[in-house]
């Protein structure tokens, strides 16, 4: 068999051999739009977060011994995009206490009292954005500074932010971030087991977030 003709007998069964695992697999093979890594690319409006696709992961120190993490899920997040004026960019977030996932049932129920949430009174946490600002030298990176209330107080929180990609995922647009935090707990009035549990929490945060208008 010429070359041309091995060519096109790999291409025709290769296509068919992709058919039939779709098919056996009770899909159907669907156009994917392309992503854009270009945040100036992004649609404008009014965005929400994808719970099941957004997370906060937390990180203490353990005596020194090791580095504890932890994730909050189930947050909620508005957000208010604007790519030809990112500064009027705005994000809002919620984030239930109770559904922190340590992996370690008692140190969940522990998390609920008054030595570290005092979910009975303080069920959730907020975040509201008060300044979104750009790299100059990045457009791909901006700082977030925001009001973070926990516990009943509020204290100003910065997040580095870094855009991932936007675009039509699975029938939705969509637009995905990734974002860094450090604050102390004893700013929030959680001072127990200080030192030996650090002082510092460190926030990795992950989101999805799908237009609504």
């Amino acid at each position: 068999m010429r070359a041309p003709l091995m060519k096109y007998a790999f291409a025709k069964y290769a296509v068919a051999g992709a058919l039939a695992l779709s098919l056996a697999a009770g899909g159907a093979v669907v156009a994917q739009a392309a992503l854009t890594q270009n945040p100036a690319e992004v649609r404008a409006g009014d965005y929400a977060l994808e719970s099941s696709h957004g997370k906060i992961t937390w990180s203490v120190s353990h005596f020194g011994l090791s580095t504890y993490t932890g994730q909050f899920v189930n947050v909620k997040a508005e957000l208010k995009l604007d790519p030809a004026n990112p500064s009027a960019s705005t994000l809002t977030a919620t984030v239930p206490l109770t559904d922190v996932a340590p992996n370690d049932d008692r140190l969940k129920a522990h998390l609920q009292t008054a030595d570290f949430f005092d979910t009975a009174n303080h069920p959730t946490a907020t975040f509201v954005s008060r300044s979104v600002t750009v790299d100059p030298s990045d457009p791909n990176e901006a700082t977030v500074v925001g009001d973070l209330t926990l516990r009943g107080v509020t204290k100003p929180v910065t997040i580095e932010v870094e855009f991932n990609a936007a675009g039509s995922v699975m029938g939705a647009y969509k637009a995905g971030f990734d974002g860094e935090a450090t604050i102390k707990r004893s700013d929030f009035g959680i001072n127990y087991a200080l030192p030996a549990v650090s002082d510092e929490v460190k926030l990795h945060i992950e989101g999805e977030f799908v237009i609504k208008s």
